[in-house]
């Protein structure tokens, strides 16, 4: 008689279910990672006033993703679990995890038609596939069974038949949509400020969208390509945990790399600087829109004390000419969700974008240099010169 058959049923495990037992300890170590290092931002998060839906989003999700895997986890290793305590429990798993992936994809709905400046065909698809993730998921629970396990083996959720795997079908592709309009988004933005790869990757957050994909297709693989040896076999549900935590662990910190205020989903990396407002940059780059020199020639240097004149550029170009005040010019950068105009934290560019950030207001007026000529448009108070 060998060592392994005098084993209790809680320490002979089949290959599966133990190799579902370790990816279970990883991701809790994974949760408790992201519990402890995400700690300082959140409390600073949770001291700023008011209460977006961004804001309450965040600590919902830092809340109920570590609560829910401890109390699957004590049904999971508990050798005292019986069967028939799980046939009570076992859709507690699927239910909760189906409310934390509803959760983590309103935060992709928002942040992403925040990125597009609202649009509406934008938000128009992303809250359909967001309603069809959410009658998904909730008719799929109906369809999960508990795993017919021997005692003091654990309590786990498995699906009944292979097309359960909808479930988790619904939220990939709508993280897949969202993976795709932000990196579409991020292209764009190149046109108006080129980067490296991995700058963009790490100003727009890409990273984060990218390993939510990631994870999520490769829970589709164990799904729908790996075959079950029995019905006992748990090799379906074994990235399952692993899914719901990285993908709530990536949209924690989708929120936390916002650089602007989070009313509305905040806003995209360049918004508000040269990229977006056409009053800033113009479609051509070679065009300098400046003071004229009233009284010399072009090249001069001038400062100007008036806030109310507004320049327009005379600049041959085939694209309509711009009106602009100073008021806009001197504009200060847009605040952070923590009050932080300097974008500190908030990605691992941080000198990018500080060297993007226009000059503070000296007191003396704006110092405009030209080289073409123009003509300055000022107050009817004060003519036309």
């Amino acid at each position: 008689m060998s060592i392994i058959s005098q084993l209790p049923p809680s320490l002979d495990l089949p290959p599966h279910l133990s190799a579902h037992k370790y990816f279970l300890v990883c991701t809790l170590t994974v949760a408790a990672w992201d519990t402890l290092v995400l700690s300082p931002r959140t409390w600073r998060l949770f001291r700023t006033p008011g209460w977006p839906t961004l804001k309450i989003l965040f600590n919902f999700l830092r809340l109920f993703m570590p609560i829910e895997f401890i109390i699957v986890a004590v049904a999971f290793f508990d050798t005292k679990w019986t069967q028939d305590m799980c046939q009570k429990f076992f859709l507690f798993e699927p239910i909760c995890t189906a409310i934390l992936l509803a959760a983590c994809s309103v935060v992709h709905v928002i942040r992403i038609k925040a990125i597009y400046d609202n649009n509406r065909g934008i938000l128009g698809v992303m809250s359909a596939l967001f309603a069809i993730q959410v009658v998904v998921t909730a008719i799929c629970c109906g369809f999960y069974r508990s795993v017919p396990l021997l005692e003091g083996q654990g309590c786990i959720a498995g699906p009944k038949e292979t097309w359960v795997g909808i479930y988790w079908v619904a939220p990939t592709v709508l993280y897949t949509v969202s993976f795709a309009l932000a990196l579409m988004r991020s292209i764009d933005s190149l046109q108006a400020r080129p980067l490296s790869p991995w700058k963009l990757m790490l100003r727009d957050g890409l990273n984060l969208y990218g390993a939510i994909w990631l994870v999520n297709m490769v829970n589709m693989i164990f799904w729908f390509v790996i075959k079950p040896t029995g019905t006992n076999d748990p090799v379906k549900t074994i990235v399952t945990s692993m899914a719901a935590v990285l993908t709530t662990s990536m949209t924690l910190r989708i929120i936390l790399n916002i650089r602007s205020s989070l009313d509305y989903g905040g806003s995209f990396a360049l918004s508000g600087s040269s990229a977006n407002n056409s009053s800033r940059s113009g479609a051509n780059a070679g065009a300098i829109h400046g003071l004229s020199n009233i009284s010399g020639g072009p090249g001069a240097a001038h400062s100007v004390g008036l806030n109310s004149v507004q320049l327009r550029s005379t600049v041959p170009t085939s694209q309509n000419a711009h009106t602009y005040t100073l008021d806009e010019l001197r504009s200060k950068p847009e605040s952070g969700w923590d009050g932080d105009i300097n974008g500190e934290d908030k990605s691992s560019v941080g000198a990018e974008s500080k060297r993007g950030l226009p000059n503070q207001d000296d007191g003396t007026g704006v110092k405009v240099t030209i080289d073409r000529e123009v003509m300055l448009m000022e107050d009817k108070n004060y003519g036309r010169k």
